[in-house]
């Protein structure tokens, strides 16, 4: 029997298995109404994936734009179509270079940088997404978009297969980066391994894996579960009163001092319990824009 139960599920995504497979079997774990992920890793990939059920999902949003961090493995002398393990080998070279070779290139992809998106990716073309040009054998024109990398380190060098630790932003293909790497050190490369290991303010450290969720009592996978307001944390805090509350609830806008027009805040009840998210309106009042239902939920 499904029933409410809301919250953020971090999730160690396993290797071989697509975002929304792994978003269904949590889903039947929780026996959940609803549910949904905060944007998706590949199925070679694994680690952090954050999915929320019930009522947050209606935050969801709030945490697409969010940087992320991730530990790629590159496999040098390979180059594939795909720029991953996933694609066809397109040709294989000696490797000739080292780890100093390899550290010398990485400030070019720092700071503001353009990068032409991969082929296989979910960006549209007149109306279509790349990976259905991909899929026909047809490659088409992309234009480079503007992307950001906060941090860029060689972890490890071993042979033909080197780790980074990769921050960035929104929009960045670490396979794409892997493929670059390679033509500019001139054995080509692919990306053979990527985990995310933190995605705006969570970190691995704090997911779950399947097979541990499954082992669980309905009470401890519960107990697994941040509460709802965690996606919009970086927002500023108000705290309502009586009144207040029972306007905000229902849909009403509501005046308070200080407040500067366009800014979003998350709101509370005065027993601190999560009401949503409202943005100040032209009149400088809280309107409401996103609200949870008045019910009672593990981690909500």
């Amino acid at each position: 029997m499904k029933r409410h139960v809301d919250g953020v599920l971090l999730l160690d995504k396993p290797a071989g298995l697509t975002s929304n497979g792994a978003l269904q079997q949590a889903k039947r774990l929780y026996r959940a109404h609803k549910a949904g992920h905060t944007g998706t890793l590949d199925p070679f990939a694994t680690g952090l994936l954050p999915l929320c059920l019930g009522e947050a999902t209606k935050f969801s949003r709030f945490l697409l734009d969010a940087d992320k961090v991730y530990l790629a493995e590159l496999q040098l002398g390979v180059r594939t179509s795909s720029g991953d393990p996933e694609g066809e080998v397109l040709a294989q070279r000696p490797v000739r270079v080292g780890a100093g070779d390899l550290r010398a290139l990485l400030p070019r992809f720092l700071g503001d940088i353009e990068q032409v998106p991969p082929m296989l990716s979910a960006l549209k073309r007149d109306g279509r997404p790349l990976y259905e040009y991909a899929r026909r054998g047809e490659d088409v024109a992309r234009a480079p978009r503007r992307v950001r990398v906060h941090v860029l380190d060689l972890q490890s060098w071993a042979g033909d297969r080197c780790v980074l630790r990769v921050h960035c932003g929104k929009g960045f293909y670490v396979r794409a980066l892997a493929d670059d790497l390679g033509e500019l050190l001139g054995c080509g490369a692919h990306l053979s391994a990527l985990r995310r290991i933190a995605v705006g303010p969570f970190d691995i450290g704090g997911a779950s894996t399947l097979e541990r969720l499954g082992e669980l009592t309905d009470a401890a996978r519960d107990g697994c579960l941040q509460s709802t307001d965690v996606l919009v944390a970086s927002l500023p805090a108000v705290t309502l009163d009586v009144e207040a509350t029972w306007q905000v609830r229902h849909g009403q806008s509501v005046w308070l001092p200080r407040l500067r027009v366009g800014e979003q805040h998350r709101l509370y009840a005065p027993d601190g319990g999560f009401l949503g998210v409202a943005q100040v309106d032209d009149d400088g009042k809280l309107a409401p824009r996103r609200l949870v239902a008045e019910r009672g939920a593990p981690g909500g």
